[in-house]
C-alpha cells in the first residue's frame, strides 16, 4: 500500500480513536490515587522511553514484551466497558447467558481479543494483520486513557496533552527521536509474537503514544459528545493537512494535530459557556 494511503489511514485512526470512548465513572479502587502529577504522564512516556533506548538499548526489548504482555487485556477491557455500544452489548449478552449459556459480554470481548491478537501473530506482513494488531493498540490505548482521566482533573491532563505534544515535536525538531525510535520499532519479541509497542500499517508507522494521545482526548471528551465529535472531525481534517508535510520532511510528531484539536475545541466549548 502506498506511504501515502497508509499513513492518511493512520491518521484517520487517530480520530476514530478520539470519537470512540465513553464516559465511565471513576472506580472506587482508584480514588485514592486521584492527583494532578499524573498529568506528567504523557509527556513522560516520550522522555523516558527515548531516553531509556538511547542509553540502553536492549530496553527495547523490555517494552515489547511489556506491550505483548499488557495490550490484549487491556483491549478487552475498552471492548467490555469502555467504547460507544460496548455496555449495551455486555448488559444484553450478560442476560440471555443466564438462561441460555451463551458467552458473557465481557468473553466476548475477550474472545475478539483474542482473535485480533491471533491475527496479528499469524499474519505479521499482511494488511489484515497489521490492522489486526492496529485495531489492538487502539483498543488498549483506550483503557489507558480512561485509568489517566479517572485520576487526573481534566486542567491538568489537557496541560499533559499540550506538553507531550511539545515534546514530541521538539524531539523530532532536534532529530533526537528518529534513533531510539528505529530501534524500539524494529524490535520483537521471540517466536515471531506480535510487535505491539508500535503501530505499522502498509508502508508507514506511528508510535504507540501517537494513538494513545488520541485515546486519552477522547477519553477527556467523552462526556461532552458533542466536543468530541468535534474534536474527531477535526483530527482526521488536521492529519490529512499535516501529512502533506511528508513532502518536504520524513518524520512528523502525530501527536500535534491531536494536541491542536483539543486546544481548539476547548475553548470553543468555554466561549459558549
Amino acid at each position: 500500500m502506498p506511504f501515502a494511503v497508509s499513513i492518511a489511514l493512520l491518521g484517520l485512526v487517530q480520530a476514530v480513536l478520539v470519537a470512540l470512548p465513553v464516559p465511565r465513572p471513576l472506580p472506587p479502587w482508584l480514588a485514592a490515587l486521584r492527583s494532578p502529577w499524573w498529568a506528567l504522564a504523557p509527556a513522560l512516556s516520550i522522555v523516558v522511553v527515548v531516553g531509556g533506548i538511547e542509553l540502553y538499548s536492549d530496553s527495547a526489548t523490555a517494552l515489547t514484551y511489556l506491550a505483548l504482555v499488557a495490550v490484549p487485556p487491556l483491549a478487552a477491557l475498552a471492548l467490555a466497558q469502555l467504547i460507544h455500544g460496548s455496555t449495551l452489548l455486555t448488559s444484553s449478552l450478560s442476560a440471555n447467558s443466564a438462561d441460555k449459556g451463551e458467552v458473557s459480554g465481557w468473553g466476548l470481548s475477550v474472545l475478539v481479543a483474542a482473535a485480533l491478537f491471533a491475527l496479528a501473530w499469524v499474519a505479521p506482513g499482511s494488511l489484515l494483520g497489521e490492522a489486526a494488531a492496529t485495531a489492538l493498540s487502539g483498543l488498549a490505548c483506550i483503557a489507558l486513557g480512561w485509568l489517566l482521566v479517572s485520576v487526573v482533573p481534566a486542567y491538568w491532563l489537557r496541560l499533559g496533552v499540550y506538553a507531550m505534544a511539545a515534546i514530541d515535536a521538539w524531539f523530532v525538531a532536534a532529530n533526537l527521536l528518529q534513533g531510539p525510535n528505529s530501534v524500539l520499532t524494529a524490535a520483537a519479541p521471540a517466536a515471531d509474537l506480535p510487535r505491539l509497542q508500535a503501530v505499522h500499517l502498509g508502508s508507514a508507522q506511528m508510535g504507540f503514544g501517537d494513538l494513545f494521545v488520541a485515546a486519552l482526548v477522547g477519553c477527556l471528551l467523552a462526556s461532552r459528545r458533542r466536543d468530541q465529535l468535534q474534536a474527531a472531525v477535526l483530527v482526521a481534517a488536521l492529519v490529512l493537512a499535516f501529512d502533506l508535510l511528508f513532502f518536504a520532511v520524513d518524520t512528523l510528531p502525530a501527536t500535534v494535530p491531536v494536541a491542536v484539536a483539543l486546544a481548539v475545541v476547548t475553548r470553543r466549548s468555554s466561549a459558549q459557556l
